[in-house]
């Protein structure tokens, strides 16, 4: 188990379970945590021993419930741009991650708290979750690719709704407008994220390496460009011992034994 100040990481059957884990605070995106999480998925979450993450916030209250204000309130202008770009490599670096990430939704998911939500690849929220972006609330815009992210994922109107009131929604609405996967009691939150998880895991790593790159480039690609891409990787999961085996193991009706090769 690494130690870390701010996070709480147990890994267990290649599933990493990451807890931003400053409850006093509801697990404020500060500074300290983003060097962490930075820390943790160039290096902890990248080794052999990981093959799924699940993101979620300790305590009964909070995911995430926003940056630290205080840190926000000293900022100048040019330091303002530097703290937004370096939320945008972290959050770039999870959307990124060649492994799976799953955001365990247990609270309050408010500004800093959302976007990060919004880089994970899935989202599973507790019925008592409440999701936002309510920064213009300070006079400020979301700055770690809120703006961008969440129009993406739930469409324009829906995300100016949001944004520009700085209202939060509930864990329903936001699996009715696509932003969270689905809605689970609190305490089966992260059993059912386990669960998740572990399915993804029985699957050809190389494959699913290969589908998280082709749908996080061909969103900004145009459609035949990004069926170009879709053509690429297929053709390099061919080439794998994975697909073999896999094929192998279908028409053999017995569970595949994948390597990773």
């Amino acid at each position: 188990m690494a130690e870390f100040r701010t996070l709480k990481l147990e890994i267990e059957d290649r599933i990493a379970l990451v807890t931003l884990n400053q409850p006093k605070v509801l697990n404020a995106l500060n500074q300290a945590t983003m060097e962490e999480l930075e820390e943790a998925f160039l290096e902890r979450l990248a080794q052999d021993d990981v093959g799924a993450v699940i993101l979620t916030g300790a305590g009964e209250k909070a995911f995430v419930a926003g940056a630290d204000i205080k840190e926000l309130a000293a900022l100048d202008p040019l330091e303002a741009r530097a703290k937004s770009r370096q939320g945008h490599r972290l959050l770039e670096l999870i959307e990124g991650f060649s492994k799976p990430v799953i955001a365990a939704i247990n609270g309050f998911c408010l500004g800093g708290g959302c976007e990060l939500a919004l880089a994970c690849h899935i989202r599973i929220a507790a019925e008592s979750a409440q999701i936002g972006l309510p920064e213009v609330k300070l006079g400020l815009i979301p700055g770690y690719g809120g703006t961008q992210r969440l129009p993406r994922l739930v469409g324009k109107g829906k995300a100016m709704e949001m944004i520009l009131s700085g209202e939060s929604i509930s864990a329903q609405e936001a699996e009715r407008v696509g932003l969270v996967n689905r809605v689970v009691s609190r305490k089966d939150l992260i059993p059912r994220c386990r669960e998740l998880a572990a399915g993804i895991l029985a699957n050809g790593p190389l494959a699913v390496r290969s589908c998280i790159e082709a749908v996080n480039s061909g969103l900004d690609m145009p459609l035949q460009e990004a069926t170009r891409l879709e053509a690429s990787l297929f053709s390099l999961c061919c080439a794998t011992e994975d697909m073999k085996e896999g094929t192998r193991a279908f028409i053999d009706k017995r569970k595949p034994q994948f390597k990773g090769r």
